[in-house]
């Protein structure tokens, strides 16, 4: 029997095909838009200036941002803003009553929320742009300074870029959420890291020719990256398959269900989104020695928060636990899906239907949530301890490895649920019922 994915329509196949081009298309659109600079600025001093920050939070955002602040694009400030917003977004939708009440009703509440959030990120790209504006203009490498005509002109003009910017990004990762496949805003995040790789890969060659770095630090980074992807494609795949019985019932002379079925609850199952979350909210303290007046204070803070130092891992750490257990919070409902089973007749063995349901589901997401919380801040803190040991620099570190890979993972899972759609649909076209003779249609 020939596989059915085979045997479609050639336009279902072409839908697909057509989503996956129009996802690479807007990858394309935003790669391109990273080397368009905004005018004002040596930028050749300033890929300089951020070669020597690649340890500490300008070179993460840099990296977050696919090289976009490094060539001070219009797409500097990427999809930085919108990140921020849908934090605060989610975060006052618990405390508002208002925004609880919208998050309720359905698609037309999550519309307007949507909405806020733009309007939100459009605020913070204007603030988030004159900050960086100021701190450029102020900034000197090697005694040049790197804004080469600056004054309020050139600041207006640079927030208005960076805002523009930051609004068409947020446009295209909808655009690709809504019409190609996978996660828009992540996907944006994943080609901007990966557009990095070649240039990491060159710089090793390029020190280990020079003498700089020995065999073994390569082959110690190797590793580290295998055992990372290793443990992210293993973690990602893991998943509580919880049993579920459905009664029988009698509808005329049918009857209907005594199935058994499972639930999967995933280990990890925010995903990502909270070490996106938490990188993010660890540029607070960048932006506030951007715009320190003293010297002093930005020095500390660069020197507290550089990536491998131990307040930084600590509160890095300690955000990624929250985030993961506030969006796995906020994307699993226990009530919502106890009262659903319970409506279809649906019950796991040895826990009453209804509010017990709910308790129990609640405690084992509880358990498998903090599991995952504590997988995802391994993966993202323990390689930059291990390689500080060793004296190695490692750019491609554990926390872009995980959006990597996961978000890899996840657009693969997307693509596959997209077949096994057209392969469902195909077995029921195939399908041909016929009614009994005698009996008129």
């Amino acid at each position: 029997m020939a596989d059915p994915i085979h045997t479609l329509p050639q336009e279902k196949l072409n839908h697909l095909q057509k989503k996956i081009l129009f996802t690479l298309f807007f990858l394309a659109l935003y790669r391109i838009g990273v080397h368009v600079p905004i005018p004002g600025v040596d930028t050749h001093a300033l890929g300089e200036f951020f070669r020597e920050q690649g340890a500490n939070l300008f070179g993460m955002f840099n990296m977050f941002s696919g090289g976009a602040l490094q060539n001070f694009s219009v797409f500097a400030l990427g999809v930085m803003p919108y990140i921020s917003a849908s934090i605060i977004s989610q975060l006052l939708t618990v405390v508002v009553p208002h925004l609880e009440m919208l998050s309720k009703e359905g698609e037309a509440g999550r519309r307007k929320i949507t909405q806020y959030t733009r309007y939100g990120t459009v605020v913070l790209a204007i603030i988030q742009g004159f900050m960086i504006a100021k701190s450029l203009e102020g900034a000197n490498f090697n005694g040049s300074p790197l804004v080469l005509h600056g004054g309020m002109a050139w600041k207006v003009m640079t927030v208005i870029s960076l805002t523009a910017g930051t609004a068409f990004v947020m446009w295209l990762g909808e655009q690709i959420t809504e019409k190609g496949v996978g996660n828009g805003m992540s996907l944006v995040i994943f080609a901007g890291i990966v557009a990095g790789l070649p240039g990491v890969i060159t710089n090793t060659y390029t020190q280990y020719t020079s003498q700089q770095m020995d065999l073994f630090r390569i082959l110690l980074i190797s590793v580290v990256c295998i055992a990372i992807v290793a443990g992210v494609v293993f973690m990602e795949q893991g998943a509580r398959q919880i049993p579920v019985q459905y009664a029988k019932r009698q509808v005329g002379r049918k009857i209907f269900g005594g199935q058994n079925s499972h639930l999967p609850i995933r280990v990890n199952t925010a995903g990502v989104i909270p070490a996106i979350f938490a990188s993010q909210l660890l540029q607070a303290p960048l932006t506030v020695a951007a715009i320190s007046p003293s010297g002093r204070v930005a020095e500390f803070i660069n020197l507290a928060f550089a990536p491998g130092s131990w307040l930084y891992n600590l509160v890095y750490a300690a955000l990624i636990i929250f985030f993961a257990f506030f969006y796995t919070t906020l994307v699993f409902k226990a009530d919502d899906i106890a009262e659903n089973l319970k409506k279809h007749g649906g019950f796991i063995p040895g826990i009453r239907p209804g509010a017990r349901t709910a308790e129990f589901l609640q405690k084992v997401l509880s358990r498998l949530t903090l599991v995952g919380s504590l997988y995802l801040a391994a993966i993202c803190i323990v390689p930059s301890i291990f390689t500080s040991k060793f004296n190695v620099q490692f750019y491609f570190g554990g926390t872009s490895l995980l959006i990597v890979v996961g978000v890899a993972l996840e657009t693969f899972r997307q693509i596959e649920a997209h077949r096994q759609s057209l392969r469902y649909d195909s077995y029921l076209k195939r399908s041909k019922i016929r009614p009994r003779r005698g009996v008129g249609v």
